[in-house]
């Protein structure tokens, strides 16, 4: 089923096109040139945004996405469908054997909440779809259970798993990975991009060597975990993933399935919530799974914790601090941190993806008020700016990539729904 939008609002037609324009057939990049693959999670939005005006278009996101599932279960973080130097690094570098070739790590499993989000969309269309879909997220969920959550929260064996590539929470991690100084490599993402908005070559040397060591291993998950240069517990995807089983729990009972594995999987996962709990720090807090060692750092993962219905009055102190210093949105960290950088990547900016998450959440706690106030917030981002990757959350300034497709996608599903109406309410 197609459906328009009757808003009225140029912007809906402006994300529409966004996202079209993103179109490979089949798949979404996020954007050209900086972004030119399918990646998992960017996939999944960009999939909720098409279902606002053509769901047809959104199921075959989906399953195109999860065609590459590999056999263990993963969902993998970038599928490599058409070879494109302009990027760095490609499928060599990562060296999985896969067809077509695929990045040897996963991403935030946002697919569970999204897909029941489109079927509330549509529900005698997506039904078809979900069933056929199931038991592959029922393979994935099981997979981070059984891959990464040694300890009971999430663990990630690489920066770009968790999404949040070049976040303060890995620092910590990060500098214990050995770096081949021999090695040397040709990064693309700062010639489409100003260098001041990316990762540091600090970081890029050291997300290389832990791919170095996936390849090595042929990107064995026992490997990674046991003996790879990184492994740290990310608040992000366990209460991304916690979340997620709450949504796939539901779909199954929709379908008639048996959920009580799910359901043990879930409690299980939530058991393990107090390991990241830092009590010194009064919020929850990555911690590198080697020494146990807490990154003693905030940002926008541990408010992923609203996503899961999750809440603390220590870390809502924190939140409501942190967010009355910036303008725009939820930072990406800490204001007061040294570590803040406004329009560097992860270590500052405001994403309006991330947004959308947290909101969510709020929504669903019943914080309405400050679900409405993110929301006017992120609108006024992107009626200023554009539909841009992130922005500095202090002035507003748009950066990283252009015409970008998940924020296409969050205005189209979320933050731009009644703006017209707003508007037209004030004149």
């Amino acid at each position: 089923m197609t459906v328009q939008s009757t808003s009225g609002n140029p912007l809906d037609q402006a994300a529409r096109d966004v996202l079209l324009g993103n179109d490979r057939g089949g798949y979404t990049i996020p954007t050209a040139r900086l972004y030119p693959y399918q990646w998992n999670w960017d996939s999944m939005f960009s999939a909720w945004g098409y279902a606002s005006f053509d769901m047809e278009r959104a199921w075959q996101e989906v399953h195109l996405l999860f065609a590459s599932q590999w056999d263990t279960g993963m969902v993998p973080h970038i599928i490599f469908h058409k070879v494109d130097p302009d990027y760095f690094p490609g499928p060599k570098v990562w060296g999985a054997t896969h067809e077509p070739p695929t990045s040897g790590i996963s991403q935030p499993p946002v697919a569970a909440t999204l897909i029941r989000k489109m079927y509330e969309m549509d529900p005698e269309a997506s039904l078809p779809h979900i069933k056929a879909l199931y038991p592959k997220l029922v393979a994935w969920h099981d997979w981070w259970i059984r891959e990464r959550c040694k300890d009971g929260p999430v663990a990630i064996i690489h920066p770009w798993e968790s999404g949040r590539d070049n976040c303060p929470d890995w620092d910590l991690g990060m500098e214990g990975v050995p770096v081949n100084e021999d090695d040397p490599y040709l990064r693309r993402d700062t010639t489409h991009v100003q260098e001041t908005e990316r990762p540091q070559k600090w970081d890029y040397d050291r997300y290389l060597a832990i791919l170095a060591f996936g390849r090595s291993v042929n990107w064995d998950d026992r490997e990674m975990v046991e003996n790879g240069p990184f492994l740290m517990a990310d608040p992000g995807i366990s209460f991304v993933l916690l979340r997620a089983f709450s949504d796939l729990i539901a779909l199954g009972e929709l379908l008639g399935e048996e959920t009580a594995g799910l359901q043990a999987q879930e409690s299980k996962l939530r058991a393990g919530l107090d390991k990241m709990w830092n009590a010194e720090k009064g919020w929850f807090d990555a911690y590198d799974m080697r020494t146990g060692r807490f990154a003693n750092v905030l940002g926008s993962g541990a408010f992923l914790a609203y996503f899961a219905g999750v809440s603390r009055p220590a870390q809502d102190a924190h939140f409501a601090r942190i967010w009355d210093k910036v303008s725009y949105g939820i930072p990406s960290a800490d204001p007061d941190s040294e570590r803040f950088e406004p329009r560097r990547y992860w270590r500052g900016p405001t994403w309006p993806v991330v947004n959308s998450l947290i909101a969510m959440g709020l929504k669903d706690m019943g914080r309405t008020e400050a679900e409405a106030r993110l929301r006017d917030e992120t609108a006024k981002l992107i009626e200023k700016g554009g539909f841009w990757e992130y922005y500095d959350p202090m002035d507003g300034t748009p950066c990283g990539g252009a015409s970008f497709g998940w924020t296409a996608a969050v205005w189209l599903t979320w933050c731009g729904q009644g703006r017209a109406a707003q508007r037209a309410g004030k004149e």
